[in-house]
């Protein structure tokens, strides 16, 4: 056998064609530009109209079909519609296209063989090329076309293009190597797409206190405490222990919060006057886009914020602004280590299952049941043979053994069961005996392999 040349192990420089040659300093046009482009062929079916009707009822079912050599897509049918509206991409990979014509046929869905409505043929030399950030290709109507190449009734707008995978159109189209699953509108492909996922930070808000707050009922001590909202998430301190109207916490919050941080901080002091009733001493919205964010061990200083009360005055809701009122707080958003996308106080278990955080007890108790199991379904196969007449013998031979030890005296059956169990060792093996070696080997769960 002859040995290829060891150039062909040898590591080889590549040049690939990144961002379509329009990379220019340190600016990138798409997140495209530092992989190598593939070229795909795209077809915009928009839509159509004046379709002439086949059918007898007089009306007409379309949909379109795109052929291109042995690749095959179509859109889903309209029933009685001449002038349907699909707005379809398909795409088909450049390197796997075998043929030089593009074909997009309108076509009347029936029951027996569906009708020709019309065609549009396209040669792929004269397709026009796209790359982003170029403006998107505007669709044109085009006349439908018989199968003798004249012209007939109907037009349908479309748009053929030849891009990348750049292109605002891909993660929508239907591609033709991908899986598709027949059904009423035979259309569902099954490709991945790319969700961009936000980058996510933990907000760390440490309560600190709170300086001349103003209660309502002046004549009793304040249960104060601050609860704070980001969005759908909702947290709260404990009750200061100091009941005063300088209370002091110095408790922390940790919210999860994500880019591009539309959502605000909101902070409220509250009073508990009754078991379920309280009463807002005091309100500050922080923006998020304004919080420092903290990459190292380094610590974050300290602000003041003041907080808004508001009151109603003759039917109106107004906002009066307390600058006696503040809080003290702590807040960054910490993002130099790893951040779950779900609360800290909620976090759930990532390893549920590892047999390092079973308790002794349960491990014992799992054996001993899965132990019973097995030797039920061992009992269970001496009464289920494969061969029908097995079956029979072995319940037969079961009823004459219950026969015999019924008409035996016990005193018998103990006398020689102890003979065989006390037997001198010169009588015993180390194999185990037939019976007890053939129940072992009966089937059971434990034999399949998971």
């Amino acid at each position: 056998m002859q040995r290829p040349p060891s150039e062909d192990f040898a590591l080889k420089e590549t040049k690939p064609h990144l961002g379509g040659g329009r990379i220019s300093g340190d600016k990138l046009t798409s997140t495209y530009d530092l992989v190598e482009q593939m070229q795909y062929l795209y077809v915009r079916v928009v839509k159509a109209k004046d379709l002439p009707a086949k059918d007898v009822t007089g009306s007409c079912d379309p949909y379109v079909e795109v052929r291109l050599g042995n690749y095959k897509g179509a859109t889903r049918h309209f029933e009685k519609k001449s002038n349907p509206e699909w707005n379809q991409v398909f795409a088909f990979s450049k390197d796997r296209i075998q043929a030089t014509v593009l074909e997009v046929v309108v076509k009347d869905k029936d029951v027996v063989k569906d009708d020709l409505i019309g065609r549009v043929s396209f040669d792929l030399n004269e397709v026009p090329k796209r790359v982003p950030p170029d403006s998107p290709l505007a669709p044109q109507w085009y006349r439908l076309e018989d199968h003798k190449a004249n012209k007939a009734r109907g037009e349908l707008m479309l748009a053929v293009w030849m891009g990348t995978q750049a292109d605002e159109a891909f993660p929508e189209a239907w591609h033709s190597d991908a899986a598709t699953i027949s059904g009423a509108d035979s259309l569902s492909n099954i490709r991945s797409k790319v969700y961009l996922s936000p980058k996510l930070w933990y907000l760390r808000v440490n309560v600190i206190e709170a300086q001349d707050l103003i209660p309502s009922d002046k004549g009793r001590y304040p249960e104060v405490y601050v609860k704070a909202i980001l969005g759908n998430q909702a947290l709260r301190t404990r009750i200061s222990p100091s009941r005063s109207l300088n209370p002091m916490w110095n408790e922390d919050l940790m919210f999860v919060a994500s880019e591009p941080f539309e959502e605000p901080l909101i902070l409220s002091v509250e009073d508990r006057i009754a078991s379920n009733k309280d009463e807002v001493l005091g309100r500050c919205a922080i923006p998020l886009q304004y919080v420092h964010r903290r990459y190292d061990h380094k610590p974050v200083n300290t602000s003041w914020h003041n907080l808004e009360k508001h009151v109603i005055i003759e039917g109106e809701k107004k906002k009066e602004i307390k600058f006696a009122s503040r809080i003290h707080m702590r807040i960054c958003l910490e993002g130099g280590y790893h951040v779950l996308d779900e609360s800290t106080h909620y976090s759930s278990d990532l390893r549920p299952t590892a047999k390092p955080l079973w308790k002794s007890s349960i491990g014992v108790l799992e054996t001993v049941v899965g132990d019973l199991a097995t030797q039920g379904e061992r009992l269970q196969s001496l009464l289920s043979w494969r061969d029908p007449r097995a079956t029979a013998l072995f319940v037969l031979f079961c009823l004459i053994a219950a026969i015999i030890l019924y008409v035996t005296p016990f005193q018998v059956v103990a006398l020689l069961t102890g003979f065989y169990v006390l037997r001198h060792p010169r009588f015993r093996h180390k194999l185990p005996s037939v019976p007890l070696n053939f129940f072992r080997r009966l089937p059971a769960r434990t034999d399949c392999m998971l």
